[in-house]
């Protein structure tokens, strides 16, 4: 679900040709295990028929991808530390959770798939796939902790490969404010699955979305 709008304005450091040459693997071979996902549903295509599909040997795609599951959630994998570098890069005087309000609001403004606020047929049916699959789900787990450390990390002063382990105080903090955005998400998703338009949601998806980064705001004082 990778989506350029969606990351910050930070430079990067050059991508190398090796590099690029992987990161191209990784999506092709995911976009083609999520059509066949898609088409016959998760259960019923095995990893031999993604690796056949992708026309790679099964080992190899287990090297790229450790689980079956790995093949639909990389569309998340651009995400995990994308609240921590909201925090990381946000503007002088901004406290943390204004930063990440001002995103979600963002993503909102312009339907970006991670806040379920998006229609789009194609969208629509990977959320279905996703959140209509067990092992799916229990799998997205493993994502949303690593997310929770990336940001536990920004919001205690530094990056989480210098702080494996952060403050108590910034962990919490961090599950409260990713379990408050996968709820909004999920809320829209939800409404948008079933049928209603996306205009409509969307004025209670952003009053949602303010009334619970009030909420935070109110309880999480050190990060407001």
């Amino acid at each position: 679900m990778t989506d350029d709008e969606t990351k910050p304005a930070r430079p990067r450091q050059p991508v190398g040709l090796r590099q690029l040459k992987k990161q191209q693997m990784y999506e092709a071979v995911s976009d083609t295990a999520i059509a066949l996902f898609l088409e016959r549903g998760f259960e019923k295509v095995s990893v031999a028929e993604v690796a056949a599909a992708a026309v790679i040997s099964k080992p190899t795609l287990f090297r790229y991808f450790p689980a079956k599951e790995d093949l639909v959630l990389h569309r998340f994998a651009d995400h995990e530390d994308e609240a921590a570098r909201v925090v990381t890069d946000r503007l002088p005087g901004q406290s943390p959770l204004a930063a990440l309000r001002a995103h979600f609001l963002a993503g909102l403004t312009r339907h970006d798939p991670v806040t379920g606020l998006n229609d789009a047929p194609e969208v629509l049916a990977f959320h279905q796939l996703l959140y209509r699959t067990p092992s799916l789900v229990a799998r997205l787990y493993g994502y949303q902790e690593r997310a929770e450390r990336a940001l536990a990390a920004a919001l205690g002063g530094g990056p989480a490969e210098e702080h494996p382990v952060a403050p108590l105080t910034a962990r919490i903090a961090a599950a409260q404010i990713l379990a408050a955005q996968r709820v909004l998400a999920l809320e829209n998703w939800r409404r948008v699955d079933a049928g209603e338009p996306v205009v409509e949601v969307r004025p209670d998806a952003v009053r949602e979305a303010n009334r619970a980064f009030d909420q935070l705001s109110s309880g999480l004082t050190q990060y407001a």
